[in-house]
């Protein structure tokens, strides 16, 4: 395992998987819940961590541009902590998918509705842009409500996998209290 690995002290299982292909995107499949839309995420970290939180909270497809790391990158892969298996990752031109979707599209971003306040609904797309540069602006025009997570301190910003985080929960609680749970 230590010949085939790159990590110092690497697990002691290895698994070999076919590598998915997803049918296209459309309406319909993402109709009547959540999914994440990636602009840009280079970070291998970011992007595991990311897989891993939408597993947690039952988010079954992220929609990634073409220009964002690849979900089979050997440290994607370990910073997903086998949720890869579980995730339908659609890599696809952002600007003719998110035009020809009918759904809501919030955007994360630095100045918009404060989350805690913002209502949902049951269905749509989060938006997440680039560690250093955000969503692109031609994604961004077609976002339908920008949203934030209000900052009490200092920091310049949040890493985007905090702050997939952050908006899978907010979203999970308010569908949670929406059906009657506790």
């Amino acid at each position: 395992m230590e010949k085939i690995s790159s990590l110092k002290t690497p697990q002691e299982i290895a698994a070999l998987v076919k590598i998915p292909v997803w049918p296209p995107l459309n309406n319909a499949k993402l109709k009547q819940k959540f999914s994440l839309v990636l602009d840009g995420i280079q970070d291998p970290g970011n992007m595991g961590t990311i897989i891993r939180t939408a597993d947690w909270f039952g988010i079954h497809d992220i929609i990634c541009s073409e220009d964002t790391v690849d979900a089979y990158n050997p440290k994607v892969v370990q910073a997903s902590m086998g949720s890869l298996s579980r995730i339908n990752v659609h890599y696809t031109n952002l600007n003719t998918v998110l035009a020809q979707i009918r759904l809501p599209i919030f955007g994360a971003m630095l100045n918009g509705e404060n989350i805690y306040r913002t209502d949902f609904g049951a269905e749509g797309l989060i938006v997440f842009g680039n560690e250093g540069n955000g969503v692109r602006p031609e994604i961004e025009q077609l976002i339908t409500k920008t949203v934030t997570i209000p900052r009490a301190g200092k920091a310049e910003s949040l890493n985007v996998g905090i702050a997939t985080a952050l908006f899978c929960s907010e979203i999970s609680r308010k569908s949670y209290n929406n059906v009657g749970g506790q």
